[in-house]
């Protein structure tokens, strides 16, 4: 249960029994990939608390403060979640992502073709022609037709008179109330002889009621739709995808031109084939495919507004990783902006570089061997 900050550090402090039960940047390089949450903690708003105090993980509401002004109240976990499908600075402020969504706009309700009712609801979205001269409408009778529009000048056709109804029968008399048998009994025995035997059965049911089981309706899963433009290659197989989308940054660019320079690959390839769909598609893009070597780089950075490979993006990250290897890849992520490294193989560095661009080298001669390596570098 979320607490406020003051007594979560009155307990914290009374558990560990000291004054400043976590030290100033204990948690520092937990929060550094979160540039923008930095910026929106303020301490003189949380007792005076400095965020790198705070364990990431940490069930306190904390005040924050985004770069308009609004102030809010959420816990770690909620801030560090944050981040969708927008890429936008407002995604981190509840309130101003409140602002920015586009709202429906409200359409008037419409007058009905017949007096003193409403029309339907989908004659109200998309406004439903009034019915033609002569057409029977719902509501009314058969042979009676609907009201000319107000303003027309067509006259209305007569209406036909109604049929004479036919003379209705008389009731059927009352069903006789059906006899219960006993079990293994002749048809038509009555179960009960007598008032006696009744209630002595129906003290018997009420004492011991028989368990009655439900049984429930499957729950309707929704079928995973895949995109069908993947061709039919083996698993593992790159190729060239009219669904990658372009290029997020221009340094991906750089990059694919810097190894270029360096190693000799198949260029204009930016697709792997997976076994699984990875979202709704059964491939995935890397920024740069080395075909030759099997290898897979991923250049991560937090982006403008510190949205991009934190929270649940860096779930998708692991997710794609997971992918690519089962598919007989490896991956090498080049991350900057203080991002942690996911794999094995990862880089963490400043940026793009000629010294980047030596230690990813290397990185490769880590994965595949020098020998092979050595054979794509250029003279």
């Amino acid at each position: 249960m979320p607490e406020p900050i003051a007594q979560w550090w009155a307990r914290r402090q009374a558990s560990r029994g000291a004054a400043v039960p976590y030290p100033v940047g204990r948690y520092r390089e937990s929060w550094r990939s979160y540039p923008m949450l930095v910026r929106q903690y303020h301490p003189e708003f949380n007792a005076g608390i400095v965020l790198s105090q705070i364990p990431p993980a940490a069930d306190v509401y904390l005040c924050w403060q985004c770069d308009v002004g609004h102030l809010f109240v959420a816990t770690p976990t909620e801030q560090r979640s944050r981040p969708g499908r927008e890429r936008r600075r407002s995604s981190w402020c509840p309130e101003c992502l409140e602002a920015a969504r586009p709202r429906t706009p409200v359409m008037p309700l419409r007058e009905g073709p017949l007096s003193g009712t409403s029309a339907s609801p989908l004659a109200r979205l998309v406004g439903a022609p009034p019915p033609l001269p002569g057409a029977p409408t719902p509501g009314h009778p058969a042979g009676q037709v609907a009201p000319a529009d107000r303003g027309s000048s067509a006259p209305s056709a007569p209406s036909a008179p109604p049929a004479p109804s036919a003379p209705s029968a008389p009731p059927a008399p009352p069903a006789p109330p059906a006899t219960r048998r006993r079990r293994g009994g002749a048809t038509g025995e009555p179960s009960v002889a007598s008032g006696e035997s009744r209630s002595a059965g129906a003290a018997a049911r009420s004492a011991s009621p028989a368990p009655r089981s439900v049984a429930r309706r499957p729950r309707a899963t929704r079928p995973a739709v895949v995109c069908p433009k993947t061709p039919v290659l083996p698993s593992g197989d790159p190729f060239s995808s009219v669904c990658a989308p372009p290029p997020a940054s221009a340094v991906e660019g750089d990059l694919r031109a810097e190894l270029a320079e360096r190693l000799e690959f198949t260029p204009g390839l930016n697709a792997i084939r997976l076994a699984r769909p990875f979202f709704d598609h059964l491939e995935a893009w890397p920024d740069v495919i080395l075909p030759e070597l099997r290898v897979a780089i991923e250049y991560d950075s937090t982006g403008r507004f510190g949205l991009e490979h934190v929270g649940r993006r860096e779930e998708a990250d692991r997710r794609k990783d997971r992918a690519l290897r089962g598919a007989g890849w490896e991956v090498i992520r080049i991350r900057t902006g203080h991002l942690p490294a996911l794999g094995p193989h990862d880089l963490r560095v400043a940026g793009l570089s000629q010294k980047t661009l030596s230690a990813l080298v290397d990185e490769l001669r880590v994965v595949r061997g020098p020998l092979i390596v050595d054979c794509y570098l250029r003279a």
